[in-house]
């Protein structure tokens, strides 16, 4: 089953337990990429329980897929400025997950659960794919640092604006959607950073769509800026994490795993100043259980009973095992 918000993933999830018949993986984007390969292993598991899997288009990205039928709930999708139809090359891409060569359904179907939305899938599955023309580049720091000798600043936002309005190129390419790296270089312009260390933060993993990913940032980049060691403990309390009970709670968790997993990216790129990269790892992977455990426990359970793959016990060993180094940091 395919939707395009987390809210109605876990409404579509319900819904299908609720009727009893079938137990639901779910996959989508703000889940924690170790999370989402394990909803995957564990929807491919003939085994399993979990013969149902509720994604957003998420599973047209890097993961490993049996599925014999996928079902549009809609083919329609906010994308982050208003609701529009899917494309042709969105609709092939997900579709083309039902059955694939090598897999356990060489043949796959696909259907809408709206009879509505049937003409456009048809005719889209029908359409040729577009040929991809032209190819996407980004700004460099090279690039970006001449531009900086030249007009004389290290304010990275309007070095940015200038060169993606002066940019000319072949037609063969087209600068890549920077919009992200703006909002970030907005935020590390306020603060005295060397260019490349603000252009190193506008690299990194940080979901801008995200007010506690971005907060993270924030809080890292100021630390850095003005100690020029940053410490986990500054933002992030270990210990503190729990198993979800809501879903605002479930969303928090995956906010924090972003935060954790934007320190470990910063540490491999600024070695000395993030020092505490494993316990952010094991912290990280300790919200990656949590949210499992909560995915487990959200399930339908027929008369109280219901066979799960991983037990309760067995998560708070590796929960427990986490904690331990982390507590003697």
């Amino acid at each position: 089953m395919v939707t395009f918000s987390r809210r109605e993933i876990y409404k579509l999830k319900k819904k299908i337990e609720m009727a009893g018949n079938h137990l639901c993986s779910v996959v989508y984007g703000s889940l924690p990429p170790e999370t989402r390969t394990k909803q995957a292993t564990m929807f491919n598991d003939e085994a399993s329980d979990l013969n149902v899997l509720v994604a957003s288009d998420a599973i047209g990205m890097g993961l490993n897929l049996n599925i014999s039928r996928i079902i549009f709930s809609t083919l329609k999708k906010f994308d982050g400025i208003c609701t529009r139809e899917l494309t042709v090359p969105e609709i092939k891409q997900i579709a083309g997950r039902a059955g694939r060569y090598g897999s356990k359904f060489p043949v796959g179907e696909v259907t809408c659960l709206d009879a509505e939305d049937l003409p456009l899938l048809h005719s889209s599955l029908k359409s040729p794919s577009p040929i991809i023309e032209r190819a996407g580049l980004f700004p460099t720091f090279d690039l970006l640092s001449v531009y900086s000798r030249l007009h004389g600043t290290d304010f990275l936002h309007p070095i940015l604006e200038r060169f993606l309005d002066k940019a000319k190129l072949s037609p063969d390419y087209f600068i890549a959607d920077c919009e992200d790296m703006l909002k970030v270089a907005a935020i590390v312009d306020e603060l005295p950073l060397a260019l490349h260390d603000k252009y190193v933060f506008c690299q990194s993993p940080v979901d801008v769509r995200d007010d506690i990913s971005t907060q993270g940032l924030t809080q890292f980049a100021e630390n850095y800026a003005k100690k020029g060691t940053v410490r986990l403990k500054e933002i992030f309390t270990p210990g503190t994490l729990r198993v979800p009970t809501t879903h605002n709670q479930l969303q928090e968790l995956e906010s924090v795993h972003k935060v954790l997993e934007l320190y470990v990216w910063l540490s491999y790129r600024f070695d000395d100043s993030f020092p505490d990269r494993e316990l952010a790892a094991s912290q990280k992977s300790i919200c990656s259980m949590l949210i499992e455990e909560y995915l487990e426990r959200s399930g339908w359970q027929q008369q109280g009973q219901r066979r799960v793959l991983r037990t309760p016990r067995k998560l708070r060993r590796e929960y427990d095992a986490l904690q331990l180094p982390a507590q003697l940091i």
